[in-house]
């Protein structure tokens, strides 16, 4: 998979560009705040319909602009496509060769893309919801209808918070509640069963690669944890049936809090090097080569589950990783992933390991090759 191309309009504060972005590696140079990192969060945003940084789509918009539009030309192993996202006040709207989408999760998988940047530390080290939020986006690129039942949850969830906090404790309609619950868990459960299947295999792909990197001295291991007790091997039938168990024993909680407690939003992942949780007893150095081990392993899932390598945006990441560190990433995507670089300076990249580079320079907005 590689970018061919990338057009962008009122896209932050890039008011019109157009840029051939064919190169194994491009490198983009220049002081912060001149734009950047608004670049690579336009080839996430195309990809994802999402930005990494803001959940308010109208931050994406540049000033005094009433929309933003995204256009790449995708090279993919059956062809050439053309994906289109325009953003506005009113929504977006999605094409793929000129043709609109009727959902947006019909429009993510069509570009796939890894990004690593400083703070994915916070994935090992941060709170559950930058973890739950970091499963969402890389289940979505690779599992068929994971986003879907993931809106569809997101609904049902509203509605039945807003039912608890509205009813008092004792005076809950016990068939309300019944059809609250089964759609809950008939959504939840299928988010469950995705996320112990990416887990599975995300594990398998970074351990394999944290070895290498530590030389054989640590062993990554990741542990999913759902809200309610369950097994892997476990049926969705059953896992629905744990599910709703779960929900009856904490209902009188629930209408006392006005929340709900159980569920996929309410998991988490933790991270472990030799058999202790990283986001505590690991080094800062651990916690770093334990997200760098994630990410690489996201290459290679993303590659066996679509049979393509994804795009790779590294988003002034180099200069915060040691010799070590930084030529076993460069060594990693040289000769196989489209990569995109952003740096403040040359002299904190390898650029002898670099092949088939291009090096643009960015300034307040304008990218000059």
């Amino acid at each position: 998979m590689r970018l061919q191309s990338i057009q962008l309009h009122n896209y932050r504060n890039y008011e019109q560009i157009e840029l051939t972005t064919d190169s194994q590696v491009n490198l983009f140079v220049g002081r912060n705040a001149q734009g950047k990192t608004n670049l690579l969060e336009a080839i996430l945003v195309l990809a994802l319909t999402k930005s990494h940084r803001t959940s308010k789509d109208k931050e994406l918009i540049g000033w005094q602009s009433s929309e933003a539009r995204i256009r790449g030309e995708v090279e993919k192993r059956y062809g050439t496509v053309t994906l289109d996202l325009a953003l506005s006040q009113q929504g977006k709207k999605a094409r793929i060769n000129g043709l609109e989408q009727r959902k947006l999760s019909d429009f993510v998988g069509s570009l796939n893309v890894v990004m690593f940047a400083p703070e994915d530390l916070e994935i090992v080290k941060g709170t559950p919801g930058v973890r739950r939020r970091f499963l969402d986006m890389e289940i979505g690129q690779v599992q068929p209808g994971y986003l879907h039942a993931l809106g569809q949850y997101h609904k049902v969830l509203q509605q039945r918070n807003n039912y608890l906090k509205a009813t008092l404790p004792g005076s809950a309609n016990p068939a309300m509640m019944e059809v609250w619950n089964m759609q809950l868990a008939e959504y939840g459960v299928k988010i469950v069963k995705k996320r112990q299947n990416f887990i599975e295999k995300l594990q398998r792909w970074a351990q394999s690669i944290h070895a290498g990197i530590t030389a054989g001295s640590e062993e990554l291991t990741i542990v999913y944890r759902p809200s309610f007790e369950s097994d892997a091997t476990e049926e969705e039938s059953i896992l629905f049936e744990q599910f709703m168990i779960k929900l009856s024993q904490v209902k009188d909680q629930e209408l006392r809090r006005g929340m709900t407690l159980v569920g996929p939003h309410r998991d988490d992942i933790a991270f472990f090097i030799n058999g202790k949780e990283a986001s505590v007893y690991g080094s800062q150095g651990q916690q770093r080569t334990t997200a760098l081990s994630l990410k690489l392993a996201e290459i290679e899932l993303i590659h066996e589950e679509i049979g393509e390598y994804p795009l790779l945006l590294l988003d002034d990441v180099l200069s915060e990783l040691d010799q070590h560190r930084q030529t076993q990433l460069i060594e990693t995507f040289q000769s196989k992933v489209q990569t995109f670089i952003t740096t403040t300076g040359l002299e904190s990249v390898n650029t002898g390991k670099l092949h088939d580079a291009r090096i643009y320079k960015v300034q307040n907005g304008c990218v000059v090759p």
